[in-house]
């Protein structure tokens, strides 16, 4: 049997047992093996694999139909222009979220050239955000994510390495904003904090359910727990001037202007992503 069989078969029996996207969670589990990625699988499709190999893809088609992501099984996953290691420590990082980091990366362009931004991504998880910014941003600045869970920060942290940005982005285990003592001293604050309603939470995909870390789904009765929280301590952190991103559930872009509103921020815009659909809520602080 050659790799062009393996493959196939894997995509026929995953398909049957309803796992999503089949064909591409086969070819995927095959490039892993292989230490190559899907579009250079033709080097391989007439070539015959291992028994490891052989055994190693029936342990992954395993995984997959129990449920669990194939970035998880995989042990890494593509943002942007990096490659990060990706496990049950942190939430995947998502397409969408992509845009959020383009809105800052435009922002900063825009307004800090020649400067040294200090920019703050609460909630870091894997570092996806700030490590993406760190690397595309070319001016200096100061780069650091904060997470509560000491789990996300070490993967983080592993993920600055991998990339090499140990020396451009740091991470510190902190519960939000909680720590910082020096006021007026941030220029930017972004996140893509939980905002999924608690109820909901027990609704969705067994296979964000039952292994990413709830821990980052659920924002609360309503969603807006943490946007709440982050809004009320980046009035004291932000400078004049300073700015907040966010990512954001497609429903919630007015009940969280309101709130933006509520603390005195201005300028504020909802925008939506790729998609069409309401995305993200960025204000500044006058």
């Amino acid at each position: 049997m050659v790799w062009r069989e393996v493959i196939d078969k894997a995509a026929e029996y995953l398909d049957s047992r309803n796992v999503p996207d089949a064909c591409t969670a086969g070819e995927l589990l095959a490039a892993r093996l292989l230490s190559s990625n899907r579009g250079e699988l033709f080097k391989f499709l007439d070539k015959e694999p291992t028994s490891r190999q052989l055994e190693a893809m029936r342990r992954g088609m395993s995984r997959l139909v129990k449920n669990e992501p194939i970035q998880y099984i995989l042990g890494e996953w593509d943002f942007r222009r990096l490659t990060l290691k990706c496990d049950s420590r942190a939430l995947i990082p998502r397409p969408e979220t992509e845009g959020l980091v383009s809105l800052v990366l435009d922002h900063l362009k825009r307004s800090y050239a020649g400067q040294k931004p200090f920019v703050v991504d609460v909630g870091t998880g894997t570092g996806a955000i700030i490590l993406s910014i760190a690397s595309e941003y070319k001016g200096e600045g100061v780069f650091l994510g904060t997470d509560v869970s000491e789990d996300a920060v070490s993967l983080a942290r592993e993920n600055a390495a991998l990339c090499g940005l140990e020396e451009r982005a740091s991470f510190v285990v902190m519960d939000g904003l909680d720590d910082f003592d020096e006021p007026q001293s941030v220029d930017i604050i972004v996140s893509n904090p939980p905002y999924i309603e608690s109820d909901v939470c027990e609704t969705l995909d067994p296979r964000v359910k039952d292994f990413e870390p709830r821990l980052a789904l659920d924002g609360g009765t309503n969603g807006l727990d943490f946007y709440d929280r982050y809004l009320a301590d980046a009035l004291n952190l932000l400078k004049s001037g300073g700015s907040v991103f966010f990512e954001m559930g497609d429903t919630q872009g007015e009940a969280l202007e309101h709130l933006m509103q509520g603390y005195g921020f201005s300028d504020i815009k909802i925008l939506k992503d790729l998609s069409g659909r309401n995305r993200y809520a960025v204000a500044m602080l006058p």
